[in-house]
Parts: structure tokens; C-alpha cells; sequence
């Protein structure tokens, strides 16, 4: 029976990799040619906002929102897996609802600091205040979606958001509207939009429960248990005996969601601490849109694999929970065979061509990149990347905790290589900061999981 649902398994996290990874395609060129209107628009100072509106926003929602849906993801997939079809969204609702109230409280705390960072334009203030508020319900919802395995709509959830968000630019474009603060509140708009998909995910599944009462209805009466069983599906009768019928708790999903956090944020420091510590330091104050620049090629493939990691952690989870420990290992080794395959080919094309591609065809700043250095944040990216799998396998196995500690120990070790200026040349201590701290990650979040595998291996025996 396992190895009937095993090809089924393989082929939802295939097909949901798939269609998530076309879906947050669309959405990065679309949020891309966002702001490329935008910088066509509206006047350098103002563009400028607009980049640092989203930018502020991005992180915020990042380290606050992501952990819930990945709580969710992982949560209802494994529930799922173990026979359940009902799922209680108290407790995740009320973290999340929390993490916004916390957000409220800061930013209404930081009103005026956040006004100087937005050169005191107060439409600003509001549209970063209602779209991270918003972001709650989308990113809940993405949560529901990916751990119900309904990747399509998750899809047409960030494809939503970003088409309505590139709406309001357009709309400046052709004259239909004008300045900032009409771009701008595409940002605010656009997760209240992306809900729209909400209602068909939740008629489908009502659709899918009448159809399941309905098969048995001529079979007699049947227990809670039972229904459940088989409103998640066939195969799942043996676990679903031995499956504990404990709903997450308070605490339980409230740690889990504190350590993802302590994850995004070690991710964002990675990401943007480089930027941040070279514009305090450096001379020349172009040099940190350089290193901005330089890690563009690390944040591209890293916002398309987010399609991979959706559909990897409930998949993954699913296996964990039906004990298939040999189809868990397999999906992580092809998931890494992938990466560095990917990996090694862009480091190669930086390290032969990086250089002018970087100067005449995406930037045309006259910097001249160095090609090691470039080829090393290749190799960063693919790190990088590696580690997003194997984070994903100790957020299946319940590791949050000691995931969130590699996270961290990465992210502390970066800062600290990018403090002291152990190398002048400020872009080539980020190229090999990022590559060193990368490499730390993957080694250490490796080391986890061999010794999650082992200790599943030993308890198998």
C-alpha cells in the first residue's frame, strides 16, 4: 500500500514544483516590471521610496509572516498524511495574530522614525502599515493552500498579488493616475487582492468532503475517525490508527514559529547585512549599490526556489509521518543533485562571462567585477540553496530549534567577517564572506540532518 501512494507522493511534489515554480516566475518578472515603471515615472527621489518601501516591507513579513505558513504547511501535511481531513487553525491564527499586533505596536511606536526613513511622506507610512497587516491573511492562506497540496491556487494566489500590484504602475503609466502615492498603494493592495482565491480553495475542499460523505452514505453509519480517513484519502487506514489526535498547542506552534523567525532573519542578515555594513564603512558610497548588485545573483534564484521549498516541506512531512525514511532521503539527494548541477553551470557562466554581463547587459556601471569573486557568490547561491533543502527536512522532522541555531551561528559569522576588514576591497569580502558563511550553513544544517536520519534508522531497528 505504501508503495502505491509513494509514486503518488512524487508526482503532487513534482507537479506542485512545477506549477509553483511557473507561478512565482510570472510573479518576479511581474514585481520587477513593477518597479522598472516605476523608476520610468516617477521622479529618482521618488522611485527611491518606493524600492525602500518594499524593501522594508519585504523583511518584515518575511521574518514574521513565513514562519506561519510554514507551521501550516507542515502541520496540515502531516495531519493529512496520518488520516486527519479536519485541522484546527485556532492556534496558528492566534500566533499570527499576534506577530501582526506586535508589528502594529512597533510601527506605531517608531511613527516618526519611520516618517524620516520615508522623508516624512505619511502616505508612505500607511501603505507599509496596511500591507504588512494584510500579508497576515495572504500569508496564512498560502500556509492552508501548501499543506492541502493545492499548488495551482497557491500559484494563482502570488500571481494575483503581483498582477495587481504592476495594475496601479500601469495605471500611472497611461495617465490614469499620477505620483507615488498611487503606485504606492499597489504595494497595500495587492495581498488584500491575492485573497481572492481564498473562497474557491475552501469550496473545493467543502466540494471534496460532501463527495466523501456521500460515497459512504449507502455504506452505513461511520465514525469521525473514519470519515477522516477517508476525506484524506486511500492508504492511511494503518496509520491512522496508530496516529495521535493532538492538535497543535500554544506553545508547541508558538516555538516553532519563534525559531522559523530566528531562520528568516538570519537569511535577511545573509542577505542585506553586506549592504548595510559597507554603506557605513565605505568611502565611496556607490560601493554599496555594488554589493547590492552582487548579491542580486544570490536573491533571484533564491526567490524561485521558494516554489521548490513550498512544495518540498509538506511533501517531505508526509513521508516523515507515514515513515518513508528511504523516499525522504531520496527526495532531499535529488533535490541537492539539482541544486549543485544548477549551481555549478552559473558559476561557471560568472566566472567566464560574469563580469560583462554585469557591467553592459543588467547594471551598466563601469565596475569593474571581479570573475573569481562572482563565480564565489555562484557558489554561495548554490550553498545557499542546498541549505534550503536540508532546512526544510529538519522543519519536516520538527527541528525548528536547532535548524534556527545553524541559521544563526551562519548569520553571526558573516556579520563578523564583514565588521572586520580582514580584506580592504569591500566587494570581494562580501563575495567570499557570503561564500564562507554559506558553506558553514550547509555544513552544519548536514551535520543535522545525518544525525536525524541516524537517529530514525536506530529507532526503526
Amino acid at each position: 500500500m505504501s508503495a502505491s501512494r509513494e509514486p503518488a507522493g512524487s508526482r503532487s511534489y513534482g507537479s506542485g514544483a512545477r506549477i509553483l515554480s511557473l507561478g512565482i516566475a510570472s510573479t518576479g518578472l511581474l514585481t520587477f516590471a513593477y518597479f522598472s515603471i516605476a523608476s520610468h515615472v516617477l521622479p529618482g527621489p521618488a522611485a527611491k521610496r518606493i524600492d525602500l518601501l518594499w524593501s522594508i516591507m519585504f523583511v518584515i513579513i518575511s521574518v514574521i509572516y513565513r514562519p506561519i505558513e510554514q507551521l501550516l504547511s507542515r502541520t496540515i501535511a502531516e495531519r493529512r498524511a496520518r488520516g486527519h481531513a479536519r485541522h484546527e487553525l485556532r492556534v496558528p491564527m492566534l500566533i499570527q495574530g499576534g506577530f501582526a499586533l506586535g508589528f502594529l505596536v512597533g510601527a506605531l511606536v517608531l511613527h516618526d522614525e519611520l516618517l524620516r526613513v520615508f522623508d516624512h511622506d505619511q502616505a508612505l507610512y500607511d501603505v507599509l502599515v496596511v500591507g504588512t497587516l494584510a500579508y497576515a491573511a495572504s500569508y496564512f492562506a498560502r500556509g492552508w493552500l501548501a499543506g492541502h497540496q493545492r499548488f495551482g491556487l497557491f500559484g494563482a494566489l502570488v500571481l494575483m498579488e503581483s498582477s495587481s500590484r504592476i495594475a496601479f504602475a500601469i495605471a500611472v503609466a497611461v495617465g490614469i493616475a499620477s505620483g507615488q502615492t498611487a503606485i504606492a498603494l499597489g504595494i497595500a493592495a495587492a495581498p488584500f487582492v491575492s485573497l481572492i482565491v481564498v473562497p474557491a480553495a475552501f469550496a473545493r475542499a467543502g466540494g471534496e468532503r460532501e463527495g466523501a460523505a456521500g460515497r459512504h452514505l449507502l455504506e452505513g453509519p461511520i465514525t469521525v475517525d473514519e470519515a477522516d480517513a477517508a476525506l484524506a484519502g486511500p492508504g492511511t487506514e494503518g496509520v491512522q490508527e496508530t496516529a495521535a489526535h493532538e492538535q497543535i498547542s500554544l506553545r508547541r506552534g508558538g516555538g516553532f514559529a519563534v525559531w522559523v523567525s530566528g531562520i528568516m532573519l538570519s537569511e535577511q542578515t545573509l542577505l542585506n547585512a553586506a549592504v548595510l555594513t559597507v554603506d557605513a564603512t565605505a568611502r565611496d558610497a556607490s560601493l554599496a549599490g555594488i554589493v547590492f548588485n552582487v548579491l542580486l545573483i544570490a536573491r533571484a534564484p533564491l526567490q524561485l526556489f521558494q516554489a521548490i521549498q513550498t512544495s518540498l516541506l509538506p511533501h517531505l512531512t508526509g513521508l516523515e509521518a507515514t515513515a518513508g525514511h528511504d523516499a525522504f532521503a531520496r527526495a532531499i539527494r535529488v533535490t541537492v543533485l539539482a541544486i549543485t548541477a544548477f549551481a555549478a553551470a552559473v558559476g561557471l557562466g560568472l566566472l567566464l562571462a560574469g563580469p560583462f554581463v554585469m557591467r553592459h547587459v543588467l547594471f551598466g556601471q563601469q565596475y569593474p567585477y571581479g570573475r573569481v569573486g562572482l563565480a564565489l557568490i555562484g557558489v554561495g547561491m548554490g550553498l545557499h540553496l542546498i541549505s534550503g533543502a536540508l532546512n526544510q527536512a529538519a522543519l519536516a522532522r520538527d527541528r525548528a530549534r536547532p535548524a534556527a541555531a545553524c541559521w544563526a551561528l551562519a548569520a553571526a559569522a558573516f556579520v563578523v567577517w564583514m565588521v572586520i576588514p580582514a580584506i580592504s576591497d569591500e566587494v570581494l569580502r562580501t563575495e567570499i564572506g557570503y561564500a564562507g558563511a554559506t558553506g558553514l550553513l550547509a555544513i552544519t544544517l548536514a551535520l543535522l540532518y545525518r544525525r536525524g536520519t541516524a537517529r530514525l534508522g536506530q529507532g526503526a531497528r
